[in-house]
C-alpha cells in the first residue's frame, strides 16, 4: 500500500478540492479537514462505481451511498455538483439561510443525498436497513456507507455491524475514512481503534485496507465488491485529514473553519491552483 501522505494529487483531485473551498468561501464556514480526506473516495465511487442518475436521482434501481460522517459534506456536495445533481452555483450559497446546501446533508433538500446525517453513528444502521429491504425484495443495487474513524466510537455502529453480518448483507459496504484524527485529537489518544481490521472481521465482515488517496487502488478494490459472498464488506481507507493543503494536513485546527486569514487563502491558491 502506497503512502497516503506522499501520494501526489492529479488535476481532477485538485479541481474537486477547489470546489470544496469555493463552497467554504461562499458560506464562510465548513469542515475542510474532514472533507479533504474524502475526495478520492467519493470521486472514485461517483466516477466509476455507483450506478446513479443525476436526472431522476430517485431512480429505484440506483445504488445508494450514505455519507454517515455528515460534517464532511463539502466533499459530497463537490462531487454531486460536478455530476450535475444541482448547479455548481449552489456551492456559492453554502450554509446561507435560503440555501439548499446546509452544514450537514439533508434528505429531501439536496438531490442525490440518501440520508440526513451528521449526528454520528447512524449511517450504518440506515444503510443496513436499506440493504435488508433490497435483499428481501430481490433487488440488486448496492448500498455504500462512508464512516469517519472517530465515528466508530459510537456503539450503534457495532450494533448495525452485527445486524448486517447476521443477515448476510453482502451488497452492503462500510467505507471507513481512517485519517487517524478526530475533532479534538488523535484517534489513538481519544479512543484507540486498533486492531481495527480484526474488529471488523470479528463482527462478520470481509475486510481490506487501501490507500484512500490512490484512485487506481480504490477503483480496483471497489470493482471487486462484494469481497466475500454472504458477508458485508468493510474497507479501511488510510487517509490524511486535510489532504492536498499542506497547512491543513494532520492539523486539528482545520477540522472546522469559520473564517480564513489572508495567508491561508494564499496558501490554498498555491496548493490547489486557481
Amino acid at each position: 500500500m502506497s503512502d497516503a501522505v506522499n501520494e501526489p494529487l492529479d488535476e481532477r483531485s485538485r479541481y474537486l478540492r477547489r470546489l470544496v473551498f469555493r463552497a467554504m468561501q461562499g458560506g464562510g464556514r465548513g469542515h475542510p479537514g474532514s472533507a479533504l480526506s474524502l475526495i478520492e473516495i467519493v470521486r472514485v465511487l461517483y466516477d466509476d462505481i455507483l450506478q446513479v442518475r443525476p436526472a431522476g436521482f430517485d431512480w429505484p434501481q440506483r445504488d445508494r451511498c450514505i455519507l454517515s460522517k455528515g460534517h464532511g459534506c463539502l466533499a459530497l456536495y463537490a462531487i454531486l455538483a460536478d455530476k450535475k445533481f444541482f448547479p455548481l452555483e449552489e456551492l456559492d450559497r453554502f450554509c446561507r439561510l435560503d440555501a439548499m446546501l446546509g452544514g450537514h446533508p439533508e434528505l429531501g433538500m439536496v438531490p442525490g443525498v440518501e440520508a440526513s446525517t451528521g449526528a454520528l453513528g447512524h449511517g450504518l444502521s440506515i444503510a443496513a436497513g436499506m440493504a435488508l429491504a433490497a435483499q428481501r425484495k430481490g433487488e440488486k443495487h448496492r448500498v455504500m456507507v462512508i464512516l469517519g474513524d472517530g465515528e466508530l466510537d459510537e456503539g450503534s455502529v457495532w450494533e448495525a455491524a452485527m445486524f448486517a453480518a447476521k443477515h448476510r448483507l453482502d451488497h452492503l459496504t462500510a467505507i471507513v475514512d481512517y485519517n487517524k484524527l478526530q475533532s479534538y485529537g488523535p484517534v489513538e489518544q481519544v479512543q484507540g481503534l486498533e486492531p481495527l481490521l480484526d474488529k471488523w472481521r470479528a463482527f462478520g465482515f470481509a475486510v481490506e485496507e487501501v490507500d484512500g488517496h490512490n484512485p487506481a487502488a480504490l477503483r480496483a478494490l471497489f470493482a471487486r465488491l462484494p469481497l466475500t459472498a454472504g458477508k458485508p464488506t468493510a474497507i479501511l481507507c488510510h487517509t490524511v485529514k486535510g489532504k492536498g493543503v499542506p497547512m491543513a494536513e494532520n492539523n486539528p485546527n482545520w477540522h472546522h473553519k469559520s473564517s480564513f486569514k489572508a495567508e491561508e487563502l494564499a496558501h490554498l491558491q498555491s496548493a490547489l491552483g486557481s
